[in-house]
């Protein structure tokens, strides 16, 4: 792996991260989230997780993403009103960022070097997907579609 291009789309990603957790409008925070999916996408691409990579950026990016966008437009009551910043999440944040760097450091398994495991291809996980996995992938698609449904439900009666 590239040592330079992964430093850039880490601090990419984090810096995406933090606007998106300290900006006062709503909407670029939603939209600084999806830039943080995409920096966390491009690691999976540097990392030749193409398959993760692309779920990434088809799921989060392309639907929860521009769902949260969405939900902003759509139920935007005050442009005007400030949010300001919520102080009470950060002493959380803080303890589970010391936690599981505490964890990280901890581990054994960082100076042990992983067995070689066989390329898996996205023709692989495909298969197994519609062959093992298809009632479970058929129930989150319905879940999904439920959902969809229902929030169209809460937009429709929100407007009369």
């Amino acid at each position: 792996m590239n040592s330079g291009a992964f430093i850039l789309i880490a601090i990419f990603t984090l810096a995406a991260a933090l606007a998106a957790a300290t900006l006062r409008k709503l909407m670029h925070a939603a939209l600084s989230f999806a830039l943080a999916f995409v920096g966390l996408a491009s690691s999976f691409f540097l990392l030749g997780a193409e398959f993760v990579g692309l779920a990434l950026v088809f799921v989060y990016i392309g639907a929860v993403a521009v769902l949260i966008v969405f939900t902003i437009l759509l139920t935007r009551r005050d442009v005007e009103k400030d949010r300001g910043f919520n102080w009470g999440g950060v002493p959380i944040a803080v303890a589970v960022f010391g936690g599981l760097t505490w964890s990280i450091l901890k581990t054994q398994s960082i100076a042990i070097v992983a067995p070689r495991m066989p390329a898996l291809t996205v023709k692989q996980i495909g298969a197994a997907l519609m062959t093992s996995y298809v009632w479970p992938l058929q129930c989150v698609g319905l879940l999904l579609t439920a959902a969809l449904i229902g929030a169209l439900i809460l937009v429709i009666e929100e407007k009369r």
